[in-house]
């Protein structure tokens, strides 16, 4: 599979596509509301930061009860289920007078939860897609994700400055509510791929196996260390420029946009066991001209190159698809997203308190040039390992 126009004919492909579109809008609405809600009232990068992000820290105690729960649902009723749920979550956080302690529990409520999300999500596209198929399928749910991502923050913007941070949060709200109807009416039911119930016992025994394959670690700790730092500098962008930083935080999806185009439609083959580094290097190198306080033209420009590089997720995933079998794809994607995301909020606050100690600015540069630096200590574990060779017979 080979071309985007082949790709959305397959069957059941444009509905998954399309709900997982209208949930990451819902999301990008939702954070950039939330974050301008936080700092508005508590004036602290770190909490703002925070608010964005901090569902992050759920995922890890997600991933370690629920993820089981991956393989062994029906993904349309799960994926409606956790729609509906967000839904309700996030016009919650609207409620006028809720304390900041009241956001934040509800906040990593949604991240408990929606911890089994991703597993469900891409577990489900690596059934309805061929395996060549998958890596551009996930290509296109991740150009999706940054034109979401683009015209949700731009969206945003405007939104919180014409309806207020509430109202823009009950927008969110609707946006998982439709994303609900699409995931109910646009899927077809599908048995789970794997047997039994879902548990904390068969989660801890499944990423024990996933964890303990040496080449499946460096692809995790890969996917998450500095795609996390790198979040964690977007995470300053209120802070940095508040007036400016739905641009900002546009401007990042831009450049993932063009990354997930580059990477899942024209790299070959043969070159993406050996690009995955690389794109992790870019993802860090530019953010350090921040230790410079660059001007705002200068400063979009280093956001979109850095961003090109988190299309490195692309073929980190596609590595780990090749080194999981079948009835372990949903956890195994489902682990990657948790550990993703929980890195961001990782990344998250150790970026808002070096801002608390330092500058954004500063903060910034610092975490850019430590994602440079796990980048470089990981690379020998991400090269393609030559094949054994076979001893002759005695």
């Amino acid at each position: 599979m080979r071309s985007y126009r082949e790709l959305f004919r397959t069957p059941e492909f444009t509905p998954l596509f399309t709900t997982v579109s209208v949930q990451i809008a819902a999301m990008t609405v939702t954070g950039l509301a939330l974050g301008t809600l936080v700092y508005a009232a508590t004036g602290s990068p770190l909490l703002s930061a925070l608010s964005m992000f901090g569902s992050s820290f759920a995922q890890v105690v997600g991933a370690a009860m629920l993820l089981s729960a991956a393989d062994r649902l029906p993904p349309r009723a799960a994926m409606t289920g956790l729609a509906l749920v967000a839904c309700l979550s996030t016009a919650a956080l609207a409620i006028p007078g809720m304390p900041v302690w009241a956001l934040f529990a509800i906040v990593l409520a949604q991240g408990v939860i929606g911890s089994v999300g991703g597993g469900i999500r891409y577990g489900l596209l690596s059934e309805v897609l061929p395996e060549d198929g998958y890596l551009l399928g996930r290509s296109a749910i991740n150009m999706s994700v940054g034109i979401m991502q683009i015209c949700g923050f731009a969206t945003g913007g405007v939104l919180v400055a014409f309806l207020s941070p509430r109202g823009t949060l009950l927008a969110g709200a609707a946006l998982h509510l439709l994303a609900a109807a699409f995931a109910r009416f646009g899927l077809t039911a599908r048995p789970p791929r794997a047997a039994g119930r879902p548990s904390i016992a068969e989660t801890w025994r499944t990423n024990a196996r996933l964890w303990s394959s040496v080449p499946r670690r460096y692809v995790y700790l890969a996917n998450w260390l500095p795609n996390g730092l790198i979040v964690g500098c977007e995470a300053l962008f209120i802070p940095y420029a508040p007036h400016n930083a739905g641009l900002l935080l546009s401007t990042a999806a831009v450049g993932m946009l063009i990354g997930d185009v580059m990477t899942g439609r024209f790299v070959p083959r043969k070159w993406r066991v050996h690009l995955g580094p690389y794109l992790l290097l870019l993802l860090g190198a530019p953010y350090l001209i921040f230790a410079l306080h660059p001007p705002l033209p200068l400063a979009t420009a280093a956001v979109v190159l850095a961003s090109i590089g988190f299309s490195a997720s692309l073929l980190l995933q596609e590595r780990l698809m090749a080194l999981t079998p079948d009835d372990m794809h949903g956890q195994a994607l489902g682990l990657d997203n948790s550990g993703m995301i929980a890195m961001q909020g990782v990344g998250a606050v150790l970026a808002g308190t070096i801002a608390q100690q330092t500058s954004p600015a500063t903060a910034i540069a610092l975490v850019a040039a430590l994602s440079l630096a796990v980048t470089l200590a990981l690379t020998p574990g991400l090269r393609p390992q030559p094949p054994k060779p076979i001893p002759a017979p005695a």
